[in-house]
């Protein structure tokens, strides 16, 4: 592939990514109370739609992951009266914003007073000029079916995860984000990115791995994001369908599929092979931290 051909695949890649953030704010609505979840089940702020506590989960040894101590959502933006005051019920110290800069800028986190926030540009390597517009693909069916049907969307998603992995940013960020996670003194905590499906899908995914939940329970947890995100497109899906576009390509960009986690599961054991190797050679964790990590998470 040459420098051009690269250059515009990443630009799609982020563009793609980015792209729901554009179009989710229109969504929101307003709810008056937060019933008891499942584990990994919207805690039912729909302002927040795909926040979720990330403990309540067994391991495969049988220990618990508590509750209380780290969620994950979608971006925290244009969030009711009433969803604020039970956001700040999660006493949250830190959130930890996953965005680029794009998408973080005009829709800045709106948060409970008190609350630190830290920015993680996990993609910030990726380079974003180019000639891509998902906008006017998307308003354009048949030319988005010839430039991302045929599972070419999938394929630029799949290279994303492997991003999520590989980037020095991505790196960089999620080197910061477990770090903090793993100090008992900066949780309560939360993060999230624009949608909360893919690099929080990532974080979430490694988090749910390293302290032994079996990879079946996590690819479960990644792929309820599809319950709490997809509806809030249908009506665009609808028009796009419509107007003479593959069904596909909206789901595809909009939701999630095991074929994006796997891509990322497909790298750490290509280049590190295991999750632990992953967080102590990508990540600079160490194995003392990780142990650290996991008696703070995991009970009997």
């Amino acid at each position: 592939m040459n420098y051009t051909n690269k250059l515009y695949t990443n630009s799609i890649l982020v563009l793609l990514i980015v792209l729901s953030s554009i179009i989710f704010i229109s969504c929101s609505k307003k709810s008056d109370d937060v019933p008891e979840p499942k584990p990994g089940h919207s805690l039912g702020i729909a302002s927040i739609p795909n926040l979720r506590d990330m403990g309540g989960y067994k391991t495969a040894d049988g220990a618990t992951i508590t509750r209380g101590l780290v969620y994950r959502s979608n971006q925290l933006y244009n969030i009711s009266a009433g969803d604020m005051l039970l956001l700040a019920k999660l006493n949250l110290k830190n959130v930890f914003d996953l965005r680029t800069a794009t998408e973080k800028n005009p829709m800045p986190d709106e948060l409970p007073v008190g609350v630190n926030n830290v920015w993680l540009d996990v993609l910030a390597d990726v380079p974003a000029s180019g000639p891509a517009n998902l906008n006017a693909l998307l308003t354009d069916p048949k030319n988005a079916n010839t430039e991302l049907g045929d599972g070419k969307v999938e394929a630029l998603f799949k290279q994303a995860y492997r991003h999520c992995i590989s980037l020095p940013s991505a790196k960089t960020g999620y080197r910061k984000l477990f770090l903090s996670l793993g100090d008992k003194n900066q949780v309560p905590a939360l993060f999230h990115c624009a949608t909360g499906k893919d690099r929080t899908g990532w974080a979430a995914a490694a988090f749910l791995t390293l302290l032994g939940v079996p990879k079946e329970v996590v690819m479960e947890d990644y792929l309820r994001s599809n319950d709490y995100i997809l509806p809030m497109y249908d009506s665009l899906i609808q028009q796009f369908v419509a107007a003479g576009g593959s069904p596909s390509i909206p789901k595809a960009i909009f939701g999630v599929k095991e074929e994006y986690l796997n891509a990322a599961f497909d790298e750490v054991q290509t280049k590190y092979g295991s999750i632990e190797k992953y967080f102590s050679e990508g990540l600079g964790i160490t194995v003392e931290q990780q142990t650290a990590f996991k008696k703070l998470y995991l009970k009997d």
